[in-house]
């Protein structure tokens, strides 16, 4: 252990004490990884740029980590985002950020890998740069500092932050990441110059190195180009796992001394959703869908088990009702773990896929309450989004639930979709009180309907991403009608604050033009902007206006289809064409329909890049 590992240590620990939750900080949990610094010959630390209970509930956190850890060769530990008070004392005594493995400063390490879950993400990951020691910009990094490296959802448009970063990862890393390291290893060993070194990593599927390309602007500020250096791909084309049975997952995951977020064993049951809903990211950026067989998730679940001591398994994916095993697979984990008060949870069931005995067969051991997302109020803005449920999907999914013994229900929408009218608002209100009168109707006591909506936020590699997304003005006045017509002491009703919404439509469509606004507003003190208590919107707006930067521009500016976006270099294997034909599909509010029961919707997916819906049922 060197001494300044030894000197970090120390201090961190006589003030630990004296900070909210200082397990965050603590690392050596049950199942980490802590291997000798000198016997590996690549050194990566994991970062996630928000705090220790929010990351480490995170699948992907826990997949790169033991799977990086899998190789002999290397090493990887961690790092969070220090929540503002522990920030406050490691600048004040000089501690710079450090890895929770071995408290080494972040700046010893080879790598320093970043996943952007979140746009609003994009400050905490200036600050965490700030302070490890490390200089904000490619363009002042030395051969002493790390390789800053981004992946993750938000990678698919990283470029607010091309700049601050050396390359970004589209797609599914567990082949890629290993593939990039070595090449990192080879650096170490027979160093070639910084711009050798980022060809040679360019060439690995899915690797975007954002300085060789180029992007050029009209006068009025839209994109006129983006140009490719020579020897690197004009499109940059997502990394996929093409057998989800045969790739790595970890069986043997840390497990906190805090509770966290998820505080639970998770099992990946599939990859992928081919619903289509237009407004939805995830469901085209991972596409297709591959599923895990019984077996394989059956033997998981049994390692799991014996290696952490949860007494609750969640069967993760975007849509897990779909799996198309689910139902033995649930009913065999419950008879198998019951007896050890071994519990599952289905963190995301579509309505139209519900079956109230499975969700009785999960609740046999703990019970909660049922979550279901219509995302609109009347079914004209459900086919425009092609949300593919119906009422009546809705009122007979909580008839079953209620009859079942069930009696609070929540329910998910969102206002300021494109198309959106005041017909679609009330319809809204209109379920939430036919579910609440439903639950009355058929004798449940304590009928508990909460409803939550959340802002449209239009994203990248969607059909919707040529939409703007609604004014503040308009979709708080919305916020207000609601909570106007859900007065009823049987509904509850929450709703995402409009301004933080809007910054999130800003960087989700934006462009490099942005990296100087973000380090301004970093620079103010901006961090931790999906916090409500720590968001400073007047702080964002005020280094728009320093840097004379429209904010509008992106946020609620309609795109045309033969607009050059941000984007158009990054593929996320879903033709533009594609998409273009599902927005149009939108606007005459026609449904497509998912092509797991149907013929091929012409996505592009399958055929261009060799892989195939892989289901085991």
């Amino acid at each position: 252990m060197s001494n300044t590992t030894t000197r970090i240590r120390e201090q961190v620990e006589r003030f630990l004490p004296k900070v909210l939750k200082p397990s965050r900080y603590l690392g050596a949990e049950w199942n980490s990884i802590h291997k000798d610094w000198d016997e590996t010959d690549v050194h990566m630390v994991f970062a996630f740029p928000d705090v220790y209970e929010v990351g480490m509930s995170h699948l992907g956190t826990r997949i790169l980590y033991h799977l990086v850890n899998s190789f002999p060769w290397f090493a990887c530990e961690r790092v969070f985002a220090p929540w503002v008070d522990m920030e406050e004392k490691m600048r004040a005594r000089g501690i710079p950020l450090y890895a929770l493995e071995s408290f080494r400063p972040i700046r010893d390490f080879d790598v320093l890998g970043f996943t952007l879950q979140y746009e609003m993400s994009f400050s905490n990951i200036l600050n965490m740069l700030d302070l490890a020691g490390i200089p904000l910009r490619t363009s002042e990094r030395g051969q002493e500092d790390p390789w800053v490296i981004v992946g993750g959802p938000c990678a698919y448009n990283p470029e607010p932050l091309a700049p601050f970063i050396d390359f970004a990862l589209l797609g599914e890393s567990e082949e890629q990441l290993p593939e990039v390291l070595n090449l990192v290893a080879e650096q170490k060993k027979n160093p070639v110059s910084r711009r050798e070194f980022l060809l040679k990593v360019a060439q690995v599927q899915g690797v975007y190195v954002p300085e060789f390309y180029q992007v050029d602007y009209q006068e009025d500020g839209r994109i006129a180009g983006i140009i490719a250096e020579p020897g690197v791909p004009k499109v940059v084309e997502k990394a996929i796992v093409k057998d989800l049975d045969a790739a790595f997952f970890p069986t043997n995951p840390i497990v906190p001394y805090m509770e966290i977020v998820h505080d639970r064993m998770m099992l990946e049951v599939m990859r992928g959703c081919s619903r289509g809903c237009r407004f939805c990211q995830a469901g085209m950026i991972y596409r297709p869908v591959r599923e895990r067989s019984p077996e394989t998730l059956l033997r998981q679940t049994e390692e799991l088990v014996r290696s952490t001591g949860y007494e609750e398994i969640s069967l993760t994916s975007l849509s897990s009702g779909d799996y198309s095993c689910i139902q033995p697979v649930v009913q065999e984990i419950i008879a198998k773990y019951s007896p050890e008060r071994v519990g599952v949870s289905l963190p995301s069931l579509r309505i139209d896929s519900f079956d109230v005995k499975l969700a009785q067969e999960v609740q046999k051991v703990r019970k909660s309450g049922l979550t279901f997302a219509p995302e609109a109020g009347t079914q004209r803005l459900r086919d425009v989004i092609n949300k593919g449920v119906t009422e009546e999907n809705l009122m007979e999914a909580t008839e079953a639930a209620f009859k079942a013994g069930w009696s609070s229900i929540k329910l998910y929408f969102m206002i300021g979709l494109p198309t959106e009218t005041q017909e679609d608002l009330d319809g809204i209100a209109h379920l939430a009180k036919n579910v609440a009168n439903l639950g009355n109707k058929l004798g449940r006591r304590n009928v508990n309907v909460t409803v939550s909506t959340s802002s449209f936020v239009p994203k990248s590699h969607t059909p919707f991403q040529w939409e703007p997304q609604e004014r503040q003005a308009s979709l708080e006045a919305k916020q207000k009608y609601l909570k106007e017509k859900l007065r009823d002491r049987r509904i509850k009703y929450n709703y995402h604050d409009a301004s933080t919404s809007f910054l999130e439509a800003v960087f989700a469509k934006g462009d490099r033009r942005l990296a100087d606004v973000l380090e301004h507003a970093f620079r103010a003190g901006c961090r931790f902007d999906g916090w409500s208590e720590h968001f400073r919107y007047d702080v964002w707006m005020e280094s728009f206006r320093e840097l004379g930067i429209d904010p509008s521009f992106y946020a609620h500016r309609a795109l045309d289809y033969d607009d050059v976006l941000a984007w158009d270099h990054l593929e996320s294997g879903v033709k533009k064409r594609f998409l273009m034909q599902e927005h149009f599909q939108a606007l005459q509010e026609a449904r497509t329909l998912d092509c797991r029961l149907t013929d091929c919707t012409g996505c592009g997916v399958c055929p261009d890049r060799g892989v195939q819906i892989d289901l085991k049922g």
